[in-house]
């Protein structure tokens, strides 16, 4: 049995791995998706205040609340930010770090810092005028249809004090874990370009690939699900 811990991406909640959760449990898993604070059925907490520590710790509260040890860690997307954040904090909890077409930051660098500079003015004139990031259209994601619909209906504005805040952290302690980058290509995600090079290009990755967009847990659940399997059963 291993645990796993899944992090949402940006406009996202722990709705997003509906199709993923009971797999796992079915599977003698403990899974548990964490909502990160302004987003999904927290929207109603959506502030300026929110940092890139606040989501860290909302992470964090569920690894000691829950008394995670040695868990294997996904962050979709913009969360590859947060579990980075939070292998800083406490490696010795994980056993695993999971980028699912996600963010890989060097130390230093913001969720901003690696999009094209005409995406850095659109989502920084949103922050200015509202303190948050609309959502996109889901078709950015590769999605159509019934999910299409279902991701729209549940996507809420991002708190936008996470955008430029920076990320600090060890990179030694950090690499030292075994860390796993799933590129879901088949429609490539434009802002996640620079990471799917980067990872081909530092030591230590394990990468692989699915054949679907960016939201793989709606559109490849079952080949996501196959993935997250392999790396629960060599825990057992």
């Amino acid at each position: 049995m291993a645990d796993f811990v899944l992090v949402h991406g940006a406009w996202h909640g722990s709705w997003c791995w509906k199709k993923i959760l009971p797999g796992l449990w079915a599977a003698g898993h403990r899974a548990f998706a964490v909502t990160l604070t302004g987003t999904g059925e927290r929207a109603h907490q959506l502030s300026s205040d929110i940092t890139l520590h606040t989501h860290v710790s909302d992470v964090a509260a569920v690894m000691e609340a829950e008394e995670l040890r040695q868990a294997i860690v996904v962050g979709h997307s913009y969360a590859g930010m947060i579990i980075t954040g939070l292998a800083d904090r406490m490696p010795d909890r994980i056993a695993r770090l999971v980028y699912l077409d996600a963010v890989v930051p060097l130390p230093g660098e913001c969720w901003s810092s690696t999009h094209s500079a005409p995406t850095q003015e659109q989502r920084r004139q949103a922050i200015l005028a509202t303190g948050s990031i609309p959502p996109p259209d889901p078709a950015l994601f590769g999605l159509s249809g019934d999910d299409a619909q279902w991701v729209a209906r549940r996507q809420t504005p991002h708190p936008g004090g996470v955008y430029d805040d920076p990320l600090h952290f060890d990179e030694q302690r950090v690499s030292a874990l075994p860390r796993t980058f799933v590129d879901c290509h088949a429609p490539a995600l434009a802002t996640i370009a620079v990471m799917r090079e980067r990872v081909r290009q530092q030591a230590g990755w394990q990468v692989l690939e699915i054949a679907t967009g960016h939201d793989a847990m709606i559109s490849a659940h079952q080949d996501l699900l196959r993935v997250l399997l392999s790396m629960g059963s060599s825990r057992a």
